[in-house]
C-alpha cells in the first residue's frame, strides 16, 4: 500500500487492469450454495424445527437407557419381576445366527441375480456395443426406472404375492440392484481398450466371441467391484425390507422396536453395524485385489483397508497388483501359453471356488421357497384387480395431504443437507491434514467421521425416533447426522487436494491460519463442496422418502400405513409419487453438474 501511494502512475496502472469476469461454474456454484441454504432454512423453519425441543427431548435419554440398558443378547431375556436377564438357552442363539445367515443370503443372492441380468443390460446400454440407438435407449430406461423405484416398494409387492419370508427380499434387490449395476457396468465396457475387441474383429471373430473375449476380461474386475459396492448398500438397507415384512435381522428389529423391547432391538442393530462394517472391509480388499490398487470409496472398510495398507507394506503389496501400467505384453501373451501353478495361480483358483462355495452357500441360507415363483400367479388376479391395486388412488388421504406428505419429504431433505453441510464444514475442516493444528486432532475427527459413516441412516431414524418422537424432526436429525459422516469425509479430502501454492503465499505475508483457511483453502474448493452437497441432497431425498416407514414423517409414512392395512391402491400411488420424486431430483442435480463443469 506504501509503495503504491508513493508511485501514482503504479496505481492507475493497477487499477486500470481488467479484473477477469467470473468463470460461468464459479456463477453456478454460488447460486446454487444460496439456493441450497434458502431452501434449508424454508424447510426448517416450515417444519417447526426447535432447538429448544430437541434439547428438551434429551431428558428422554435417561429414561431410555434405563429401559435399554442391560442388553438381552440373544439366548438371555428380561425378566421384570427380578429385574435381571434370564439365561433362555442356546436355541434362542442358533436362531440368531440363521437370522444372520439369512440376511447374508438375500443380500448376496438378490445382489448376484441383478448382477447377471445386468450384463446383457449394459451390453445395450452402452455406446459402443449396443446394437441400436433404440435398444441403447430401452436399456437406459431399464437402468433409470430400476434405480428410481425404491427396493422397500418392490418388497411390498412381492410380500403380497409371496407372502412374509426371504424371497421378498431377494427379488426386491435383484430388481432394484438391476439399475445402477448396468449403469456402472455400461461405463466399464465404454472405457475398455478397443484393441483386443479389433483384433478378434479383423479376424473373423462374431459378436459374441467379441464381446467375452475381448470386453468381459478387461471389464470384469471393476463389474465385480460394483456387485460387491452394491451388495454393501443392500446390507444396509435389509434394516427397512424387515419393516415390510422380509425377513432376516431387519425383521427381528422390527418386531423388537413395535414391541418396545428395545432390550432386544439395540443387539441386534448392533449386530447390523458390526455387519456392515465386515462386509464393507471384505468387499474392500477383494476390490482392490481386483483393481489392483487401493480403496477409494468413502466408507469406513475403505478407510480401514487404506489405513492398514499405509502402515504395512506387505499388507499393500498383498492388494495390489505389482507393475500392472509397466507389465511386458508380449511376455505376458508367451507367459499366459504355458503358465506354471504358481503361489498367485493357485491363489487365484482358490479364490474363484471360494466364490463360487460363498455364492452356492448364500443360496441355501436364504432358506427361500423358489418354487413360489411358480404359484403366486393365483395372487396375481387379486393383486390388479380394481379394489387392490389399480388404478392407484389417495384412498382415505385427500390431494392436500398427500401434497403436504411430499413438501415434508422435500424439507426433511433440504434441512438435512442444511444441517449437515454446517457440521460437516467443521468436522471435516478439522480432518484436512492442512487444516488441522495437529496430527493428533486430525486424527481424532478422521476417527469421529469414520464412526459415524459405520452407522446405517435407518438405525439412526430409529434411535431419533424413539428420543425425539415421532415426525420430520426425528428424520431431519437422523439424514443430518448420518450425512456428516459422507460429507465430512467429502470436504475433508477435497480441502487437502486443494493446490498448495496459494496457502503458502497468503501465509508468506503473515497471514494467521484462519485468514489462510478463509482467503485461499476455502475459496479453492468451493465447486467440489457444491458437487459433493449435491451428492448428499441426491441421497437425503431418497432417504426422505423411506424414513416415514420407521416414523421419520413425509410420504414414507403415508406408504407404510398404507401397507399396513393392505391398501395395495395407495400404495401404488404413492409409490409412483416416490419415483417421480427421486427422478426429477436426479434430473435437476444432472443439470446443475453440467452447469459446474
Amino acid at each position: 500500500m506504501t509503495v503504491l501511494e508513493g508511485d501514482p502512475a503504479l496505481a492507475a496502472r493497477i487499477q486500470a487492469v481488467r479484473r477477469p469476469a467470473p468463470k460461468p461454474a464459479t456463477v453456478a456454484s454460488i447460486v446454487t450454495l444460496v439456493a441450497l441454504a434458502v431452501l434449508g432454512v424454508w424447510s426448517l423453519i416450515g417444519m417447526g424445527f426447535s432447538l429448544p425441543a430437541i434439547v428438551d427431548s434429551l431428558g428422554n435419554i435417561p429414561q431410555f437407557v434405563e429401559r435399554t440398558v442391560p442388553f438381552a443378547w440373544p439366548g438371555w431375556r428380561w425378566d421384570r419381576a427380578s429385574e435381571a436377564l434370564v439365561w433362555e438357552g442356546w436355541a434362542p442363539v442358533g436362531e440368531f445366527w440363521g437370522a444372520i445367515a439369512m440376511t447374508l443370503g438375500i443380500v448376496i443372492s438378490g445382489t448376484f441375480l441383478a448382477f447377471l441380468v445386468s450384463i446383457p443390460v449394459a451390453y445395450g446400454a452402452a455406446r459402443n456395443t449396443s446394437p441400436h440407438p433404440t435398444v441403447m435407449v430401452a436399456c437406459r430406461a431399464i437402468g433409470i426406472l430400476s434405480r428410481s423405484i425404491p427396493a422397500v416398494a418392490f418388497a411390498s409387492i412381492f410380500v403380497f404375492l409371496f407372502a412374509l419370508g426371504p424371497l421378498p427380499g431377494i427379488l426386491a434387490f435383484f430388481l432394484h440392484s438391476i439399475g445402477m449395476i448396468s449403469k456402472m457396468m455400461a461405463d466399464a465396457i465404454e472405457q475398455i481398450d478397443e484393441g483386443p475387441r479389433v483384433a478378434i474383429r479383423s479376424t473373423g471373430g462374431s459378436k459374441a466371441q467379441q464381446f467375452w473375449s475381448g470386453i468381459v476380461p478387461q471389464a470384469l474386475p471393476a463389474w465385480i467391484a460394483v456387485g460387491l459396492h452394491r451388495a454393501d448398500i443392500n446390507l444396509r438397507e435389509t434394516v427397512i425390507l424387515g419393516y415390510v415384512g422380509v425377513a432376516g435381522l431387519g425383521l427381528e428389529l422390527a418386531n423388537s422396536i413395535h414391541a418396545l423391547n428395545y432390550r432386544r432391538a439395540f443387539p441386534i442393530a448392533l449386530t447390523i453395524i458390526v455387519l456392515c462394517v465386515i462386509f464393507e472391509v471384505v468387499s474392500s480388499i477383494v476390490r482392490s485385489r481386483l483393481l489392483g490398487v487401493r480403496p477409494t470409496g468413502k466408507g469406513p472398510g475403505d478407510a480401514l483397508v487404506r489405513g492398514l495398507a499405509r502402515r504395512s507394506p506387505r499388507f499393500a503389496a498383498a492388494i495390489e497388483k505389482p507393475g500392472v501400467a509397466s507389465v511386458d505384453r508380449t511376455a505376458a501373451i508367451q507367459a499366459a501359453m504355458n503358465r506354471p501353478w504358481t503361489g498367485e495361480r493357485i491363489a487365484s483358483r482358490v479364490a474363484v471356488w471360494l466364490a463360487v462355495v460363498v455364492l452356492a452357500g448364500s443360496f441355501v441360507a436364504a432358506q427361500a421357497d423358489w418354487s413360489d415363483l411358480f404359484t403366486f400367479w393365483g395372487n396375481l388376479p387379486i393383486l390388479l384387480d380394481k379394489e387392490n391395486l389399480w388404478p392407484p388412488t389417495f384412498g382415505i388421504y385427500t390431494p392436500e395431504q398427500v401434497i403436504g406428505a411430499v413438501l415434508t419429504t422435500f424439507q426433511v431433505a433440504f434441512a438435512a443437507t442444511l444441517l449437515a453441510a454446517v457440521l460437516s464444514m467443521v468436522v471435516g475442516s478439522f480432518a484436512a491434514r492442512n487444516v488441522a493444528p495437529n496430527r493428533y486432532v486430525r486424527g481424532g475427527f478422521r476417527g469421529l467421521l469414520l464412526i459415524i459413516r459405520g452407522i446405517p441412516e435407518l438405525i439412526l431414524a430409529i434411535l431419533f425416533v424413539i428420543v425425539t418422537g415421532l415426525g420430520a424432526q426425528a428424520g431431519t436429525l437422523a439424514l443430518a447426522i448420518g450425512g456428516v459422516g459422507l460429507l465430512g469425509k467429502l470436504i475433508a479430502d477435497s480441502l487437502e487436494e486443494v493446490p498448495n501454492g496459494p496457502e503458502r503465499a497468503v501465509a508468506a505475508i503473515g497471514a494467521t491460519r484462519s485468514q489462510v483457511y478463509f482467503a485461499s483453502t476455502v475459496p479453492m474448493s468451493v465447486p467440489a463442496f457444491v458437487a459433493h452437497l449435491l451428492y448428499l441432497l441426491e441421497q437425503n431425498v431418497r432417504a426422505a422418502t423411506l424414513l416415514g416407514i420407521v416414523g421419520g414423517g413425509g410420504i414414507g409414512l403415508y406408504l407404510y400405513d398404507s401397507l399396513r392395512v393392505s391398501k395395495y391402491d395407495q400404495a401404488a400411488m404413492f409409490i409412483i409419487l416416490i419415483t417421480l420424486l427421486v427422478m426429477v431430483i436426479e434430473g435437476i442435480a444432472i443439470l446443475i453438474r453440467r452447469a459446474l463443469k
